[in-house]
């Protein structure tokens, strides 16, 4: 991989919506050599979608819970971590699976519509896997920052000016 194509990676993650005509000029390239690599980087999967970072809690809906879940696991000769990985990403409420170092294997991100969705999911999917030895589930109380984003609007400062 070049190093313009890393450039062009780096701009896309931050900016997604970021049209070719400016990548081309911050890149130094043509438009149409950016529409290219573009096109083969999401051939080669390695650009693997574009999404928006959404502040949830400004919009009139009801909100999700959301829950990390650390899974210690017993691997399975051959396969490793991956095999039970694969069953715990396919299901519809996981939103992220990483293998992980210390104390447990995984961390499980999940989304539910209430506590006790997410408690159901542990107990009757996520425990109930052959390979999974134990769990332990955190519940996300608020988001400060996430991708690079910071959630809180922080225009004013309301401290009381002290002088001497």
């Amino acid at each position: 991989m070049t190093e313009k194509e890393r450039e062009l990676l780096n701009l896309l993650e931050k900016e997604g919506r970021m049209r070719e005509e400016k990548i081309a000029k911050m890149l130094d390239v043509s438009e149409a050599e950016v529409k290219k690599t573009i096109e083969r980087l999401e051939h080669d999967k390695i650009i693997l979608g574009y999404s928006a970072i959404v502040d949830w809690s400004k919009v009139d809906v009801s909100e999700t819970v959301t829950a990390t879940i650390d899974v210690k696991v017993t691997p399975k000769r051959g396969v490793g971590f991956d095999e039970v990985a694969e069953r715990i990403y396919r299901f519809k409420e996981v939103k992220a699976l990483y293998l992980m170092s210390g104390t447990y294997d995984l961390s499980v991100v999940i989304e539910g519509k209430t506590m006790s969705e997410i408690a159901n999911f542990v107990s009757e999917k996520l425990s109930t896997l052959d390979s999974v030895i134990s769990t332990t589930t955190h519940f996300q109380l608020k988001k400060y920052k996430h991708d690079g984003v910071v959630f809180e609007d922080r225009d004013d400062d309301h401290r009381i000016v002290v002088s001497p």
